[in-house]
């Protein structure tokens, strides 16, 4: 293990600050090249990539489609390795320059949501699909997609990223990554112990929860289902199982996917034959 580190009066970007991902992570915002985003042929433009976060709004879709929704969608994959979103055109439509980001074209004048707990909601609301129009249901359903929102970063961006990615492994972060991974699913597994879906009814809320924790528990992400014995949380292990066998979630998952991690990939998607 390294020696502690101890930080500078002022902290300065450097060669030695970026690790795996130095070539995109940069303290500042905005464009970095000029280019335009492709436009396809139907009324919703997703423009993203198939990681958990991607996976939402795919899934959203399909079901959507699924249940006889109009929700046609044209599916651009957006390579952050090529640092496609700090292209002018995806910061036009996500100035944060993460995936997913949506441009809505199915009224009189386009307009751009971005952020994925706002995309889910804008299209669920849109369709009047997947999320209780008023009540303690909506309040009950809306309390785990926002949940999801606020847990995420600790998953992915902590403990995903000490366990997986850093440079170099420290134990203070894993361990404190950890715990709160395993709190998470600890919360979850005690609330699904006595329900089929988080809020009710299938909803938005199992869609969100099912593509970070789901996933988690059915041992795809960071390979740490054994470090993390997943397997004890059996309430959740059950519920991900039940909503991964849903035709829509699958085609969902394959949508701007990596061949290499997920069968039956497709880079991009712009009909429904894409994924026959």
């Amino acid at each position: 293990m390294s020696d502690s580190y101890t930080p500078p009066a002022v902290w300065t970007q450097d060669g030695e600050n970026g690790g795996r991902f130095a070539s995109i992570n940069r303290p500042t915002a905005g464009a970095r090249t000029d280019r335009e985003l492709p436009v396809g042929d139907h009324p919703f433009q997703l423009h993203s990539l198939g990681t958990p976060n991607g996976q939402k709004v795919t899934i959203l879709f399909e079901e959507l489609l699924a249940a006889g929704h109009a929700a046609e969608y044209d599916a651009w994959k957006i390579d952050i390795m090529e640092q496609d979103q700090f292209t002018s055109g995806f910061v036009a439509l996500n100035p944060n320059s993460k995936i997913p980001a949506l441009e809505d074209r199915s009224g009189a004048e386009p307009f751009r949501v971005f952020e994925s707990g706002a995309i889910m909601l804008h299209l669920a609301e849109k369709f009047g699909a997947f999320v209780p129009s008023g009540g303690p249901k909506r309040a009950e359903c809306l309390s785990w997609l926002m949940w999801q929102m606020g847990t995420a970063p600790l998953l992915g961006g902590g403990f995903g990223h000490f366990y997986a990615y850093a440079p170099e492994k420290f134990r203070y972060p894993i361990d404190r990554y950890t715990m709160e991974v395993k709190r998470q699913l600890d919360v979850l597994d005690q609330h699904l112990a006595t329900r089929e879906f988080v809020a009710g009814d299938y909803s938005i809320a199992d869609m969100a929860i099912f593509a970070w924790h789901g996933q988690l528990a059915l041992g795809r992400l960071y390979e740490a289902a054994e470090f993390l014995d997943v397997a004890s949380y059996a309430n959740v292990v059950r519920w991900a199982k039940a909503i991964d066998s849903r035709p829509a979630v699958k085609r969902g998952l394959r949508v701007n996917a990596s061949a290499d991690r997920t069968p039956g990939a497709i880079a991009e998607r712009h009909s429904a034959a894409d994924l026959a």
